[in-house]
């Protein structure tokens, strides 16, 4: 007696694998025109990011063959670039104290405690404060959070224009980035890790903190930094409210030009097509480009480090 099984019409079982072997290896139809779209749309972002390098470097090239390096890269000046590097950092530094806490909060409550019914209204709801216009955002920083806020309820001594201000707004605006990202990523570490820390013997807290932040940890901190890149580059609240004059300080309480409000001041301006000042708003732009690119880079780093396979 033969120990081959056969199938069908008395064919062994394995002889029909290689055809189901081909089957699976032929693309459906319309696979790979949606396979070289995606190629395309990668290829497209990457372009268009060197197109950005590209329309940056002339006149960066024409700025410093007028203006020397060590000018640029002073405290005090006409050119001088620190101050509102200075400016920048002071106001991101202090929209990511709003942001951080509250965002990863609301991460956790949505991810952990909150029921299905209450995610379902509370999510969209914290998203829709991405939706704001940033206009909204600083008109909102200078009417109501410098005079009411800041100098009525607390009783502080700050400029019409300030940093706290801005900062302040900034980080709201910046909570639905931090929330949203930090959430899909606890939410996305798997129920048994949750399940077997309540077996032994942790409360619901001490799951959350010790076991599900840690598990999520790189896309928690993925969120943040995305969320550091969005308050870098926002114009209109900096614009608005953090001021229009360069000032080299770290008191919040002081107005101080960043490098996105000196960029819409500037391309607003009368300054000349070509002349040294309107030359300027390109070595700017690279400068943000280049500190954007960096936060980015340190953000692939820990993703790449920390990352959890489950």
């Amino acid at each position: 007696m033969s120990d081959t099984t056969t199938t069908g019409a008395g064919s062994p079982s394995g002889a029909g694998l290689p055809s189901v072997v081909n089957l699976r290896r032929k693309s459906r139809p319309g696979e790979r025109a949606i396979v070289l779209s995606l190629v395309g749309c990668a290829l497209l972002s990457v372009l268009i990011t060197v197109g950005i390098l590209v329309a940056l470097i002339e006149p960066v090239l024409h700025f410093f063959g007028q203006v020397p390096l060590g000018e640029f890269f002073a405290t005090e000046g006409r050119y001088a670039v620190v101050p509102l590097i200075t400016a920048t950092l002071t106001v991101t530094a202090i929209a990511l104290l709003v942001a951080v806490p509250i965002g990863l909060g609301a991460a956790m409550y949505l991810s952990e405690y909150a029921s299905r019914r209450a995610r379902k209204i509370l999510k969209p709801t914290v998203e829709l404060l991405a939706g704001v216009p940033s206009v909204v955002y600083g008109f909102f920083a200078l009417f109501f959070v410098t005079p009411t806020l800041l100098q009525d309820l607390l009783g502080l001594q700050v400029n019409f224009t300030n940093l706290l201000a801005a900062g302040l707004i900034l980080g709201v605006m910046v909570v639905p980035t931090v929330a949203s990202l930090a959430e899909d990523s606890l939410s996305a570490v798997p129920r048994s890790l949750r399940e077997g820390s309540l077996a032994m013997g942790a409360n619901r807290m001490q799951t959350t903190l010790r076991v599900v932040l840690p598990a999520a940890l790189s896309g928690v901190m993925a969120a943040v930094v995305l969320g550091m890149s969005r308050a870098i580059g926002e114009t209109m609240i900096v614009a608005l409210a953090a001021g229009a004059q360069k000032n080299l300080t770290l008191d919040v309480r002081e107005g101080a030009q960043t490098m996105t409000g000196f960029i819409a001041q500037t391309a607003g301006g009368e300054n000349p097509v070509g002349s040294v000042d309107y030359n300027m708003l390109f070595a700017v732009g690279l400068v943000l480009f280049l500190i954007t690119l960096v936060i980015n880079l340190i953000s692939i780093s820990i993703v790449r480090r920390y990352r959890q396979v489950y």
